[in-house]
């Protein structure tokens, strides 16, 4: 399935200068997300991985299923304080300024291989802000997989310790 033609570009937003992913229309149509989700899937059977972690939000839209589907925990990476027990934070620079990402301190335990799934690898920051909290907790990063990846934008190479895959590549 041609996955590039179940995503609308939107020019302009959030604003000037940017064509805007949007998958919306990926999700709205059942084929096309099935056909998603199982491909992810496929990528991710190649890893050895315990644990599924999903970034907020976009993340949580792939993830979910995908633990469903291999029968896997999963555990979700938020902006802080919008989890309701004892968390483990990590800071992270962005271009400007700083940002934090939390996580249930008992979600992964120290040897757990985990799997990180989002939706879209731009620069990679807030992905390699996530691997770093995984790490921060004793765990190790087994791969990171992606729908969508913006190759000119170089995130891959912010990533470049650990194993990347992506379905989708503008």
């Amino acid at each position: 399935m041609d996955l590039k033609s179940k995503i609308r570009t939107v020019e302009d937003f959030p604003k000037e200068g940017i064509s805007f992913k949007d998958i919306t229309t990926l999700l709205q149509d059942p084929e096309a997300f099935k056909y998603t989700i199982d491909a992810l899937v496929e990528l991710a059977d190649q890893y050895d991985y315990d644990v599924i972690i999903g970034p907020e939000a976009r993340g949580f839209i792939f993830s979910a299923p995908m633990a469903f589907s291999a029968q896997k925990p999963l555990v979700l990476v938020r902006k802080p304080g919008k989890l309701p027990y004892e968390t483990v934070r990590h800071e992270y620079e962005l271009e400007y300024g700083t940002d934090a990402l939390e996580i249930h301190k008992d979600a992964i335990k120290p040897g757990d291989k985990v799997l990180i799934v989002d939706d879209l690898l731009a620069t990679g920051g807030t992905t390699l802000a996530v691997a770093e909290l995984v790490e921060k907790l004793g765990a190790q990063v087994s791969s990171i997989l992606f729908l969508i990846e913006l190759t000119f934008l170089d995130g891959r190479e912010k990533l470049g310790a650990y194993p990347v895959e992506t379905l989708i590549k503008y």
